[in-house]
């Protein structure tokens, strides 16, 4: 007795379908800590850019800073952010943690640089055509920058059989925009354990 090939496609199809699971989706805390991979997370991203913001606003440069220009904020630029580490990371989320973060201190006044900062300078320049004299923006008042913090990402990977270490290195310098001095340099270290043992 001959089998239908339609019957035995039917089956295959429905056995397939039955081994598909669905994914458990689960909504978390934006503030939770998750490590599925041991790769550079969202997690490393906030925390880095806290703890680098506090140690910023708490260095004896701000004092020195605030002291002799009358107790103003000092202005900083985040330039740019190198990652030379083994894996891809996006090093423009990670420096929009850190201004975040220095705004947020309600010490440290932060300007936009990069991109961003020509796009608001066409639409200053386009208002000067289309806007009203009442509203339009005049050229020549943006608050210039006194420091420009610029950094590195490194790592370096340790592996033997089924086990492995991940460290990463974030390594920051602030710079006075004038005098080209810097005033400040900051590193931040994280070690990461891959493997079955649980670490102390």
């Amino acid at each position: 007795m001959k089998k239908n090939p339609i019957v035995y496609l039917g089956l295959a199809l429905l056995l397939a379908a039955s081994s598909c699971k669905t994914p458990h989706v689960q909504r978390m805390s934006e503030n939770s800590v998750t490590d599925l991979s041991g790769r550079w997370n969202e997690t490393d991203s906030r925390i880095t850019a806290e703890e680098i913001s506090a140690e910023l606003a708490s260095h004896p440069w701000y004092n020195t800073f605030s002291s002799t220009n009358q107790g103003k904020k000092p202005v900083i630029i985040v330039g740019m952010i190198t990652n030379k580490s083994h894996e891809h990371i996006p090093t423009e989320t990670f420096s929009l943690d850190i201004e975040k973060s220095m705004i947020n201190s309600g010490r440290i006044s932060v300007v936009q640089g990069g991109g961003k900062r020509e796009e608001i300078r066409a639409e200053r320049a386009d208002q000067q055509n289309y806007s009203s004299e009442a509203t339009m923006k005049s050229f020549g008042l943006e608050k210039g920058a006194d420091f420009m913090l610029q950094g590195t990402i490194n790592s370096i990977v340790d592996q033997y059989g089924k086990e492995k270490t991940i460290y990463y290195q974030i390594n920051l310098e602030l710079t006075h925009l004038e005098s080209n001095e810097k005033v400040w340099i900051g590193d931040k270290k994280i070690k990461k354990y891959l493997g079955n043992k649980r670490m102390r």
